[in-house]
């Protein structure tokens, strides 16, 4: 199984960013897709999710400004940020639990900096 993120990067506050997961090795359509951010000294927190029927979760702070999406035939998940904050700074990371096992993205930076 193999999790490819990317589409980070250094933005002002108020600005979008695109995330995009690849994933390969999987039965991508029937998973349930994530997105997980880690900032300096906290712990990893879910961001959001999109199930194998389309729908979706949020956490409360990116509620309104993100958006996650599928491509179940470029077996993509996307994570649409809109009007970014500097909290929102972290590292983000897509996962798919497949079988019981969690599979990890190598992660993509984002940072939210005036």
């Amino acid at each position: 199984v193999q999790l490819q993120a990317s589409g980070g990067g250094l933005v002002q506050p108020g600005a979008s960013l695109r995330l995009s997961c690849k994933a390969s090795g999987i039965n991508f359509a029937i998973n349930t897709m994530r997105w997980y951010r880690q900032a300096p000294g906290k712990q990893r927190e879910l961001v959001a999710m999109i199930t194998s029927s389309r729908t979706t979760d949020y956490a409360d702070s990116v509620k309104g400004r993100f958006t996650i999406s599928r491509d179940n035939v470029r077996r993509t998940v996307v994570l649409q940020m809109n009007s970014l904050q500097p909290e929102d700074t972290a590292v983000y990371y897509c996962n798919v639990d497949n079988r019981g096992t969690d599979f990890w993205g190598q992660g993509t930076q984002v940072t939210v900096s005036s």
